[in-house]
Order: structure tokens, then C-alpha cells, then sequence
């Protein structure tokens, strides 16, 4: 069994974006002969993932500093 019930419109979504964001969305539409919405889904598709690799990066490159400042420090305890 499902664990969200499905229900009629629970898929819509209302964001409030920038009188600029808006025009390029409207602007990127047109040019490629599509809904403002089909633009919209199509960078959410893009960007999510797109966000999820930049978010597991940040982790990973905080994860490597941290150690490399753990081990310089043990270096100049060493050196002391």
C-alpha cells in the first residue's frame, strides 16, 4: 500500500518566483514552443538531480578538508 493517499490536485504546486525568473521561463516557452509549465518540469527534472550531485560533493569535499586539517595539525603537533 501507497504511503501518501493520492488525491485529486495534491500534485500541484504554487511557488513565487521574481518578476525576472518569470519573464525568462515565459521567454525560454516561447522559443522552444512550450508551456511555461513543460519549462518548468523540465528544469525540475534537470535541476534536482543536478542539485542532489552538488549537495553529496559539498559533503564530500567538507569531509576531505576536515581530515586534511586533522592530519596537518597532528603533523605540527609532531614537529612541536
Amino acid at each position: 500500500m501507497d504511503e501518501f493517499k493520492k488525491l485529486r490536485g495534491d500534485h500541484c504546486l504554487s511557488v513565487f518566483v521574481s518578476h525576472e525568473l518569470k519573464a525568462r521561463l515565459i521567454e525560454l516557452a516561447k522559443k522552444y514552443d512550450r508551456t511555461t509549465a513543460d519549462i518548468v518540469r523540465a528544469l525540475m527534472k534537470i535541476g534536482i538531480p543536478m542539485m542532489e550531485g552538488i549537495s553529496e560533493a559539498e559533503e564530500m569535499m567538507t569531509k576531505e578538508y576536515l581530515d586534511l586539517f586533522r592530519k596537518m595539525r597532528q603533523v605540527r603537533r609532531l614537529k612541536d
